[in-house]
């Protein structure tokens, strides 16, 4: 099976004044349909620089990064920003919902620049149902995020990264917000997804959250030091069923 995501000795360095810093070094892996991966290191080992590389938020100094097996690493602006809308869906930490914007509209908000761009507004309202309903929001449908505690809003969150049917989803620290037991259904969450064949990459600081993922990938000063593969851990709960 093809990868959906391909990394070719990628590497990201930034000037800072004088001095050239490397935050990514000659990183090589392949993420393939159905995965779910954690990539795992410390604050400044690289990881969210490589999700911002493969999300075609940010370019390689060198090497390759192939999306569906096109290199996607030099694409023009306007051509990144297209097939990002079409194959990648992002969830963050602090949600980055829309205040004034409800449920609806906002998980209905990338169909704009999607492949799906071409609905009309009772079809995106329809396809964001759809989404609300995978992630148990339906009936909060029209609330607007003050009105919606973390673990609500993450969950829209989710339905807006799943609502244009993405090839992989990029999920940077989403219980980093939470306290454990709202994170733990949210982990829950990405589990039933991924079981439904969903591809994930969860960028996390955090070995419980790393321990529920398939795959384990090691950033060390902006470097793979480990690519694991193991059974995921349940929590206490779900292993006693």
């Amino acid at each position: 099976m093809s990868p959906i995501v391909s990394l070719k000795a990628v590497s990201r360095a930034y000037k800072s004044g004088s001095v050239v810093v490397t935050a990514v070094r000659s990183v090589t892996f392949d993420v393939r349909p159905g995965e779910r991966v954690a990539i795992v290191g410390p604050s400044g080992s690289g990881k969210s620089t490589l999700m911002n590389m493969i999300g075609l938020l940010d370019r390689p100094s060198d090497g390759a990064i192939y999306l569906e097996g096109a290199n996607v690493a030099d694409l023009a602006d306007d051509e990144r920003s297209r097939v990002r809308a079409r194959k990648v869906g992002f969830v963050f930490q602090s949600y980055n919902l829309l205040a004034r914007h409800n449920a609806i509209e906002n998980v209905a908000l990338p169909l704009v620049y999607s492949h799906m761009g071409h609905m009309n507004n009772e079809q995106r309202v329809a396809k964001a149902k759809e989404a609300l309903h995978r992630v148990g929001m339906l009936h909060k449908a029209h609330n607007f995020p003050p009105q919606l505690s973390g673990g609500e809003q993450q969950r829209i969150a989710i339905a807006r990264a799943l609502v244009a049917s993405p090839a992989i989803v990029l999920a940077d620290e989403p219980t980093g917000a939470l306290d454990s037991r709202t994170g733990s259904e949210i982990l829950a969450l990405f589990r039933a997804l991924n079981n439904g064949g969903q591809t994930i990459v969860l960028i996390t600081h955090d070995p419980v959250v790393a321990a529920q993922c398939k795959r384990t990938i090691r950033l060390h000063d902006g470097s793979v030091v480990a690519d694991e593969t193991h059974l995921p851990l349940l929590p206490r709960k779900e292993a006693a069923k």
